[in-house]
């Protein structure tokens, strides 16, 4: 059985049939494809609610990353659990829809990652892939976000979403919600430390199927304005798009401007000859 819908109609299904991976799908009745959606640091499945109720012709398929929210018991994971953790989500998608075609993959911030990871080595993975601002610090280097010397888990997190959300932000979240993020601290600091990795994770020629990334971070423009060149000079396979005035939350405060663009690209790789 599943429980109470949340405002889209993505429902978190219980018993998970991922075990301690927590999993949540919105169906709709005559789906053009399959869209996984995958969140970044210090966020959740149910953060996509807002972007899986503009995309009425998309079964939207989400999940909490291992150490977040309900999938936290499996403790915080690198990125090559997340990657598995990825690639058991499409194999249980595809069984339980039936359907062989492979499905869209947004990966919002680190989840862009996760999903550009998978397709490097499985391009027949997923038939596009929308990344939004997800970190590249190999590609074009960036400062990482760095933990105070003897900081917990738990301040990082709130530091964390003060500095990409804002202090207001904080501010209005319930004692109940702050005390979740902390708790989410752990992970986070599992996804950071993946960031200052001495190994690239992929290399941009090994993106062999089309991704749209986009970006509107307007506090860093130049650097995705270098990032966009880069990308699109090293593989066409990537087409950059900005969005702009845009925040790193945009599946949050702009899913009618992102569900527009999963669906443009979508478009265009299903009219490819």
């Amino acid at each position: 059985m599943e429980n109470a819908p949340i405002p889209s109609g993505l429902r978190y299904l219980e018993p998970s049939p991922l075990g301690a991976l927590a999993v949540a799908r919105h169906q709709v009745s005559r789906p053009r494809a399959t869209l996984i959606a995958i969140h970044g640091g210090l966020d959740r499945a149910s953060s996509f609610t807002r972007l899986s109720r503009r995309l009425d012709d998309f079964d939207v398929i989400a999940y909490d990353r291992r150490g977040y929210q309900q999938s936290r018991s499996l403790g915080p994971g690198t990125l090559d659990q997340d990657i598995d953790d990825l690639r058991r989500v499409i194999a249980w998608a595809t069984e339980t829809t039936g359907s062989s075609a492979a499905p869209v993959l947004f990966g919002h911030s680190f989840g862009g990652l996760v999903a550009m990871a998978l397709i490097a080595v499985r391009p027949e993975a997923a038939v596009l892939t929308v990344a939004y601002e997800s970190p590249l610090p190999w590609v074009v280097p960036r400062p990482s976000p760095s933990t105070a010397a003897g900081e917990s888990p738990a301040r990082e997190a709130e530091r964390f979403f003060r500095r990409v959300v804002s202090d207001s932000s904080w501010e209005r979240l319930s004692a109940v919600e702050q005390e979740s993020r902390r708790l989410d601290g752990p992970a986070l600091s599992a996804d950071l430390r993946e960031m200052t990795t001495a190994r690239p994770p992929f290399t941009l020629d090994e993106i062999r199927s089309p991704v749209r990334y986009l970006y509107g971070d307007q506090r860093d423009t130049p650097y995705y304005h270098e990032l966009a060149r880069t990308l699109t000079q090293a593989n066409p396979f990537f087409e950059v798009r900005e969005l702009v005035a845009t925040p790193h939350g945009a599946h949050l405060s702009h899913p009618d401007l992102l569900a527009a663009e999963v669906r443009e690209a979508f478009d265009n790789v299903v009219r490819r000859p």
